[in-house]
């Protein structure tokens, strides 16, 4: 089945969702338009004038990249500059490119908890808090006989998910009272008539920034014409999201041994680090992808043995020595993982969904550091 970018970008962002991005930070479509079929769609780390040749090569309709290719504002479309020149070339292939940035980082299953997947860091939890999101809960009465139907529409929905667990629900069966009147098209009885009908009531919990998308499934899957519902706010209840990672390896290990075991799992020539003493003994580590050096001191409060971020600055690097806090900086191209660990996900999206769409992750290496 053919796409269009809409009905991509809409699954996507129900896993990746705009509002979890840090303020200020320009998510979304940069360039061109999503109102299309989509054949290719590629995965890049960064948008630069290299990936856009290679996109028009291999005839990509959709770049989703992490880095905004537009962070900051253009003021002049002059292309006779390389960057703005980019710019024009992708309009004039009709390449869109979408941004998924520090949202990307925040979510569960992102870019930090890949990090931590790949060096073996467990039984993590967030960083930094960023955002803290009600719960809500629904109770539906619908017939009995409906009853199984609006429960697998709730949870498709993404009504349900508590803790490890999905497609929550209680239910209570009772008796249901109505009359139709002039006017009423009834499902069941008929009108001016008293009738009962054996009901459920289903009541679910959600978060409620997807309160829109489960009373629209609600309202779908019900059969009368008018659903008796309630919905409310749960005070004992909040989901949190926030930036960064920190949990614990498996064992203690020497330090000297887990910067090895980051230099592989990255394809590292070297890195940086900040260390009185190499050959102690780490376990606790706190990691967060591109610069973190500004959560360092959350790190600390956490009690990290050592804080993994990239371009960490010269006097910042004097500050965290003098707490007391090891430092692995590996540079910011290590969120090049998201690509390989991105198609992966679209692509058991595409068997789910049975997309006729190719995922591709761009093969231009961007990062701008050599060692020598």
């Amino acid at each position: 089945m053919s796409i269009s970018g809409n009905t991509f970008i809409e699954k996507f962002e129900s896993y990746c969702p705009q509002w979890l991005a840090e303020s200020g930070d320009p998510v979304g479509l940069h360039i061109g338009t999503l109102n299309k079929e989509m054949k290719t769609i590629m995965v890049t780390l960064d948008v630069r004038p290299e990936v856009v040749a290679e996109a028009i090569e291999k005839k990509v309709d959709l770049i989703i990249a992490k880095h905004p290719p537009i962070f900051r504002p253009a003021k002049r479309l002059d292309t006779d500059q390389p960057q703005t020149k980019m710019y024009a070339e992708l309009l004039k292939n009709d390449i869109a490119v979408f941004a998924a940035h520090t949202n990307l980082d925040i979510i569960e299953n992102g870019l930090n908890d890949w990090f931590c997947d790949y060096l073996g860091i467990h039984d993590t939890t967030y960083l930094t808090k960023t955002h803290t999101v009600p719960y809500k809960k629904l109770a539906v009465f619908v017939p009995v006989d409906d009853a199984s139907e609006m429960r697998a529409a709730l949870g498709e929905a993404g009504a349900g998910t508590q803790g490890d667990y999905r497609n929550t629900s209680y239910s209570l069966i009772g008796t249901g009272r109505f009359t139709p009147v002039a006017g009423a098209n009834p499902a069941i009885g008929t009108l001016d008539k008293e009738e009962q009908v054996q009901e459920a009531k289903i009541e679910v919990i959600f978060p409620e920034t997807l309160e829109k998308a489960v009373l629209s499934a609600m309202l779908a899957a019900h059969p009368y014409e008018e659903p008796a519902f309630d919905v409310y706010t749960i005070d004992n209840l909040k989901k949190e999201y926030g930036l960064g990672r920190i949990g614990d390896l498996a064992e203690p290990v020497k330090l000297s041994t887990f910067v090895e075991k980051v230099k592989q799992t990255f394809s590292l020539e070297g890195l940086r680090l900040v260390a009185e003493d190499e050959e102690k003994e780490i376990q606790r580590v706190a990691i967060c992808g591109g610069s973190g050096e500004k959560f360092y001191k959350d790190a600390l409060g956490k009690g990290a043995d050592v804080y993994i971020t990239g371009d960490v600055y010269y006097h910042t690097a004097h500050d965290m020595e003098a707490e007391g806090l090891t430092v692995i900086d590996p540079g910011h191209h290590i969120e090049e993982l998201c690509m390989p660990e991105l198609v992966k996900l679209f692509n058991q999206w595409k068997k789910v969904y049975n997309w006729d769409v190719t995922f591709i992750q761009s093969e231009t290496n961007t990062n701008p550091f050599k060692f020598r």
